[in-house]
C-alpha cells in the first residue's frame, strides 16, 4: 500500500515537472518559430487543456493519498503524519485553486479578448491575465514542493 502511494504521487510530481519544464515551453516556442500570428493563442490552448490534466489528477490523487493516509494512520509517526497530512492538503488545495480559480478566470479573460495575440500589452484583461498566469504558475510550484515533501516523507516511511 505505502509503495502504491509513493509511486502514485511520484507519477503526478513527474508529469507536473515535465509539462512546467518540457510541455508549455516547448508548445510556446514551437509556434512562435513558425511565425503564425496567433502562435500564443494556439500555444496557450494547448497549454490550457495540459494543465487542466495536471491540476484535476493532482487534485483526486492527493484527496486518495489522504483518505489512505487517514486510514493508516497507526503506521506513521506523529509529526511524520501531521507534514504528510499538510502537503497533500496543500496539493489538493493549490491544484483545486488552480483550475477551478486561477484556469477558469483566464478562459473568461481569453473569451474576452478573442484572440490575445492581438490585444495590447498594456491593456487592462492582458495585464490581468498575465498577473493570473504568474498565479497559476505559483500554486503549481507550491503543489509540486509539497508533493516533493510528501515523496521524501513516504520514501522513508518504506524504510522503517
Amino acid at each position: 500500500m505505502n509503495f502504491t502511494r509513493l509511486i502514485l504521487l511520484a507519477c503526478w510530481f513527474g508529469a507536473a515537472l515535465f509539462f512546467g519544464a518540457v510541455v508549455a515551453p516547448a508548445a510556446f516556442g514551437v509556434l512562435r518559430s513558425f511565425g503564425l500570428p496567433n502562435a500564443n493563442e494556439i500555444a496557450g490552448s494547448i497549454v490550457t487543456r495540459s494543465l487542466s490534466v495536471i491540476n484535476i489528477a493532482g487534485f483526486v490523487i492527493a484527496l486518495l493519498l489522504l483518505l489512505s493516509l487517514l486510514l493508516r494512520r497507526s503506521s506513521a509517526g506523529r509529526v511524520s503524519f501531521m507534514l504528510e497530512c499538510v502537503c497533500l492538503v496543500a496539493i489538493a488545495v493549490a491544484t483545486g485553486v488552480g483550475h477551478w480559480v486561477i484556469a477558469a478566470r483566464m478562459r473568461a479573460l481569453r473569451a474576452a479578448m478573442v484572440t490575445i495575440d492581438q490585444i495590447a500589452v498594456d491593456d487592462p484583461r492582458r495585464i490581468a491575465f498575465g498577473a493570473l498566469h504568474g498565479y497559476s504558475v505559483n500554486v503549481l510550484g507550491l503543489a509540486m514542493i509539497a508533493a516533493l515533501v510528501a515523496l521524501v516523507l513516504m520514501a522513508r516511511n518504506l524504510r522503517d
